[in-house]
């Protein structure tokens, strides 16, 4: 019921079924809109495969008559032999019900706290891939860098600060050969990450990415755009040169999240002490940017391995190494490396995408792949879409992750009851979280 006032709140029925009306045929029973709602509502449940949409199918009097496995199965076809034309439409649809949520809520004005979260201007938008293993020979799953058999998704988040989770801006699925560095990539995934915000947001961008987006091309391309960047630099031969020529005196106390010394680590800004690049050999019209933008700044961080790490070459003076680059041009570097740490919440939003569907691509065709990816990133936008509606930045519930929220709050045994020409749902009367369930059902009728 949560679920379905959310989708009432944000009218993603309405959009879907408007963005796919020209996949709808004359007489047909159910709407390609309805069909993908449907099956974005079962993975949202915990579903990860069209077999689950019987969970949705054996609840009429909740979610209405539910499409057949084998009308499911050819509206994603239909959907995916025009992948050109029904991919953007779909992402059309969600970006308009993300900007009808954050119209009543925006989750971004909750950022408050330490480290990057100061800058509550600021939309600080993760970008990361990550691997799907296929268990059959699938159409583009290969071999990937970490020698396993799959797909190699790009993932964009919008980040919302400690005081909420995150929300997935785009999913773009590629083989399983593709390298996380290709700065290609990073490009066509920041633009479709782009388009899911609103014009207020996207010139107040902050793009974080690991050193898989440390490329030349893709620094550039978020430098032109006017967008900031926050990403992982890799300590390479002149990081050492910049460490060797470094002062003592130039480091500083390295600060946690919470704004407190980190002890045993410290955050020192080496550029500059970097050394001059070498002038360029190749032609850049034909190979791209060979250059590092100009108001680039590394800052580096330096900190006791563990006992029992395993040693590094990039290892300097018994001291474990790590860079990022940005391009910001205010702040102490202290917050800066706590903000650029704070990327490591991108792999919480993975990990929550794979518990929503994401752990198995269930098609053997690439394009009807791409469709249940963006049947996934549907799901999870509706399960966060009622955490930011339901719950206060305070509440808990609002950082719960997808496996915690359905089986504390979605998956309760209720019945729905008739009595007075009403409709009441009967929750256990000892279920712990029933004020959590109240409370949430009364602030989604009344945002």
């Amino acid at each position: 019921m949560l679920l379905n006032e959310t989708v009432r709140v944000a009218g993603v029925d309405r959009l879907l079924a408007a963005a796919l009306a020209p996949w709808r045929s004359d007489r047909v029973v159910h709407d390609p809109g309805k069909v993908l709602l449907d099956v974005a509502t079962a993975v949202a449940l915990g579903g990860d495969c069209l077999a689950d949409l019987a969970v949705v199918r054996a609840q009429p009097e909740l979610f209405g008559p539910v499409a057949s496995d084998p009308t499911v199965s050819r509206v994603i076809a239909k959907l995916a032999a025009d992948i050109d034309a029904s991919l953007p439409a779909i992402r059309d649809a969600r970006a308009r019900a993300r900007a009808s949520i954050w119209g009543r809520r925006s989750p971004l004005r909750s950022t408050t706290g330490g480290g990057s979260d100061k800058d509550s201007g600021r939309v600080v938008v993760d970008l990361d891939a990550t691997l799907v293993s296929a268990q059959s020979d699938k159409e583009h799953a290969e071999p990937t860098f970490k020698k396993t058999f799959g797909f190699a998704p790009m993932c964009a988040f919008v980040d919302h600060g400690p005081g909420g989770t995150g929300e997935a801006l785009a999913l773009d699925l590629r083989p399983g050969k593709a390298s996380p560095h290709a700065s290609a990539d990073h490009i066509t995934t920041l633009g479709n990450a782009l388009e899911q915000l609103g014009e207020a947001e996207r010139s107040r961008v902050l793009v974080r990415a690991d050193t898989g987006g440390c490329s030349k091309a893709f620094m550039h391309h978020i430098t032109d755009l006017g967008l900031e960047y926050s990403i992982g630099f890799p300590a390479m031969d002149t990081v050492a040169v910049a460490l060797a020529a470094i002062p003592r005196q130039a480091w500083r106390s390295a600060l946690d999240a919470d704004e407190n010394p980190r002890e045993g680590a410290q955050v020192a800004e080496l550029t500059a002490w970097m050394p001059t690049p070498t002038k360029p050999t190749r032609s850049p019209a034909r190979f791209g940017p060979q250059h590092w933008p100009e108001d680039m700044r590394i800052i580096a961080r330096r900190e006791r391995p563990h006992p029992g790490a395993q040693l590094r070459l990039t290892d300097h003076q018994g001291w474990r190494i790590t860079c990022f680059a940005t391009n910001t041009k205010r702040g102490r570097i202290a917050d800066l490396e706590v903000r650029h740490r704070l990327r490591a919440r991108a792999e919480d939003r993975i990990r929550g995408l794979k518990d929503t569907g994401m752990r198995n691509l269930p098609f053997h065709g690439y394009a009807q792949n791409q469709i249940w990816l963006e049947i996934v990133a549907l799901a999870a936008d509706l399960l966060t879409w009622t955490q930011t509606l339901a719950f206060t930045a305070n509440e808990p519930a609002r950082r719960w992750e997808p496996k915690r929220l359905r089986l504390r709050i979605l998956a309760v045994a209720g019945r729905i009851i008739r009595t007075g020409r009403r409709r009441r749902l009967r929750l256990p009367r000892d279920w712990p979280y029933n004020p959590l369930i109240e409370s949430g059902w009364t602030a989604l009728r009344t945002t």
